[in-house]
Order: structure tokens, then sequence, then C-alpha cells
């Protein structure tokens, strides 16, 4: 490809798009396809089940609130003992959640 031919220079790159537009179509299939197949195994695979205590992090990961399963959500809480739960409503200073109130049906009440 001469530089002092810009025609030439056009062609060029205009077939450059196309190559790149084939590739990116062909990607965005690939993803397609992939993702088809990570949402048909997430439908055979069972559900995990909801754990009956949990413990929400907040900033910097630090203990927020400790929930019952009913309050779960798998974003910024992790799934814990009920020793752990009582651990952390008694001697860590965690408060409980206002909503599922996991103090009273652990029986610690202040």
């Amino acid at each position: 490809m001469s530089e002092s031919n810009p025609e030439e220079r056009l062609d060029a790159l205009h077939f450059l798009r196309r190559v790149q537009e084939a590739d990116l179509a062909r990607t965005d299939r690939w993803i397609q396809d992939a993702e088809q197949r990570a949402a048909e195994h997430a439908r055979r695979r069972p559900p995990s089940p909801t754990p009956d205590w949990a413990l929400e992090r907040g900033e910097r990961a630090l203990p927020k609130l400790v929930h019952t399963g009913e309050c779960w959500s798998e974003f910024f809480m992790q799934a814990i003992t009920r020793e752990q739960a009582i651990e952390a409503l008694t001697r860590g200073g965690v408060p409980p959640c206002a909503r599922c109130k996991p103090d009273k049906e652990l029986g610690v009440l202040e």
C-alpha cells in the first residue's frame, strides 16, 4: 500500500473495518452462547439452601447487622451458624436487624 495513493489506503481501511466487524460479530455470538450455557447450568443446579442466620457486612467488610434467613440476600451477607449469630449479638456488639429480629428468635433480648 502506497502512502501516496489515498484511495488505496482508504480501501485497505474499509477492508480492515469489515474484518473487525466480522470478528466482533463472532465474539458476540460466543458471548451469547456462553451466557445461554451458563443460564442452562444455573437452571439445572438446585438453589443453595437459605441459611438460618446471616451476618451483613458494611463498609470495609465490617459486621453491620445480624439477620435471620428470612432477610437473606447473597449480597453483602455471609451465612453463619446459630452460635456465631449469638456471639455476634452478645459479645461482638453487632446489632440485630430491626425487620427480622434475630435477637428475639435466638432468645437474646436486651
